[in-house]
């Protein structure tokens, strides 16, 4: 293999590792890809067969992308690159949704209870809650709500 000449053998040693405990995490499919492609190179009896590639590639994939594929089989890697995309694109684009719907729930806020702010109408009133009554003031009952307000003298 040309790879011996070029590579020490103690950085293909660690070529391989790398190679085995590859991880898609927070990388694309595509970044995951290229990266398995350029380490692989490393550990050939890993990838000698394409069934063994494809385990390993569905090794290395996010749970939730990994979830989808392991169910179906492809009859070679490019398929598989190929079907694990299109998950990754959906789910994408379903999270990119959920967030912005989130962040339109945060902008608008709680649900609001009973009459919108602008349509309250407000009384100055003592309904026997705080304040005791200031003495001298004269209290009426409101017409429309039938609680009592304070008068305000002249």
């Amino acid at each position: 293999m040309m790879d011996n000449q070029y590579y020490p053998r103690d950085v293909r040693i660690m070529k391989e590792r790398e190679f085995l405990n590859l991880k898609q995490e927070s990388l694309s499919i595509m970044e995951y890809a290229t990266k398995f492609n350029e380490l692989s190179r490393f550990a050939p009896h890993q990838v000698d067969t394409e069934e063994r590639r494809m385990e390993h590639f569905e090794q290395g994939l996010r749970g939730d992308i990994k979830s989808m594929i392991a169910g179906q089989t492809f009859e070679n890697f490019h398929e598989m690159y190929q079907q694990a995309m299109k998950i990754a694109r959906v789910l994408g684009d379903s999270k990119m949704k959920k967030q912005a719907l989130e962040a339109g729930k945060r902008k608008m806020g709680p649900p609001r209870r009973g009459f919108p702010s602008t349509k309250r109408f407000r009384h100055d009133k003592y309904q026997g809650k705080g304040k005791p009554p200031v003495e001298g003031r004269t209290y009426s009952k409101c017409e429309t709500c039938r609680k009592y307000q304070n008068l305000i003298q002249v």
